[in-house]
C-alpha cells in the first residue's frame, strides 16, 4: 500500500507543482488518469449499459404494439336486437306492464300536519295540554310521504273515528324531480 501511496503523492506534487503553461488542468489531468486506472474505461461501460435499457425498451414496444394488434384481431362488433316495435306494443296481454314483482316492497307512508322547532327548553316545560304551534294555517292540506319524499297533499277527514286523508292533489313527476335537486 505504501507504493500506492507514494505513487498518488508524487501524482499531486507533479500535478501541483508542474507547468500551468501547457493549458490543460493537471488536477484534472491526475484525476482522469486515476480514473482510467480504477475503471479502466467507465464511458464504454456506461454507453453499453444506455444500449441495452434502449434495446429492452425498444423489445417492449415493439411486444406491446404486437399485443393491441392480436386484440384488435379479436374484437368483435356487438349485434343487438331491435326491441322498439315490441316495447311500444307491450309484450302482455292488453298492453298491461308486468308490475307484479314489486308489489310486495314495504313503503313508509306519513302524513305530515305541520311542523315547528323547539329549544330543548321549550321541550321540556311541554305537559299534559300543552299547545304546540306548527307552522300551517288551519285549512291548508296535509302533506303525504312516501319514503321522506311529498308525493301528494289532501285534508284531514274522519271515517268511523279513526282519521283519514282524502287526497286532493297528486304531485306531479316534474314536480318531483325539482324536490330531488
Amino acid at each position: 500500500m505504501s507504493d500506492d501511496q507514494d505513487k498518488l503523492a508524487e501524482e499531486w506534487a507533479a500535478a501541483l507543482g508542474g507547468d500551468e503553461d501547457e493549458g490543460s488542468d493537471p488536477v484534472e489531468d491526475t484525476m482522469a488518469d486515476m480514473a482510467a486506472d480504477a475503471g479502466g474505461g467507465s464511458d464504454e461501460a456506461l454507453a453499453d449499459e444506455w444500449a441495452a435499457a434502449l434495446a429492452d425498451t425498444e423489445q417492449e414496444e415493439v411486444r406491446d404494439e404486437k399485443e393491441q394488434q392480436f386484440l384488435a384481431t379479436q374484437a368483435h362488433t356487438a349485434e343487438f336486437e331491435d326491441m322498439t316495435a315490441e316495447a311500444k306494443s307491450g309484450s302482455n296481454e292488453g298492453g298491461k306492464r308486468d308490475l307484479d314483482f314489486i308489489l310486495d316492497i314495504p313503503l313508509d307512508v306519513s302524513a305530515e300536519l305541520g311542523r315547528t322547532k323547539l329549544l330543548i327548553n321549550e321541550l321540556l316545560q311541554l305537559g299534559q295540554g300543552s299547545v304546540v304551534e306548527l307552522n300551517k294555517l288551519a285549512g291548508e292540506p296535509l302533506e303525504i310521504y312516501v319514503n321522506g319524499k311529498l308525493v301528494a297533499r289532501g285534508e284531514a277527514v274522519v271515517i268511523n273515528e279513526k282519521f283519514g286523508i282524502r287526497l286532493t292533489d297528486i304531485i306531479s313527476p316534474i314536480e318531483r324531480v325539482k324536490q330531488l335537486g
